[in-house]
């Protein structure tokens, strides 16, 4: 899917980092938008937002350009814009009073954020981490799609949920594979 768009980026001065930092702005700019309520235009930003973290790496990867320091940048950039999205979220959810909403949207947060720290903690130390039932593709989606339908506190409550599983099965992944290296 990314491929047109890759070989004419390509083509382009544009650098993979500077997609990546498009792409947070975008993501911000979803993030706004969804904290005043407007949630379908939210949601169709956060598409385009998505795109472009799927085209930073392939053209990286297409142009020899990939970097320790590009890959930083786009985790970095990853974190910031899970965390607007869902600070807009619950902006618009206290806006509306719903306290339990509210609270959902931050435990979806913090698991979300659980997740990819344990990745990157497990890598740290040698240990591949990628299993799991919610990685950052999944809640992306869900999010986008819960903003479209209107379904938000649904969409949230899954992230929240299935973000808190991967957090469990990441966990005694990292157990079993220290159990198995000697720790």
């Amino acid at each position: 899917m990314a491929e047109p768009f890759v070989k004419a980026l390509s083509r382009s001065p544009i650098s993979p980092n500077a997609i990546t930092v498009t792409g947070v702005v975008v993501t911000l700019v979803a993030a706004w938008l969804a904290s005043e309520g407007r949630l379908l235009v939210s949601g169709l930003v956060l598409g385009g937002a998505s795109l472009l973290d799927m085209l930073d790496g392939a053209l990286a990867r297409a142009t020899g350009k990939t970097t320790t320091f590009g890959a930083i940048l786009d985790s970095t950039g990853d974190r910031l814009s899970d965390a607007a999205l869902l600070v807009g979220i619950a902006l618009w959810f206290t806006q509306q009073g719903n306290t339990t909403a509210t609270l959902v949207t931050y435990v979806a947060l913090i698991a979300s954020f659980l997740v990819s720290y344990l990745r990157a903690r497990g890598e740290a130390v040698g240990f591949d981490c990628t299993v799991g039932l919610c990685t950052r593709p999944e809640r992306v989606i869900v999010l986008a799609l819960g903003l479209l339908t209107g379904f938000v506190f649904v969409a949230v409550a899954i992230v929240a949920f299935c973000s808190s599983v991967t957090v469990v099965q990441r966990l005694l992944h990292l157990q079993r594979k220290g159990k198995e290296s000697g720790d």
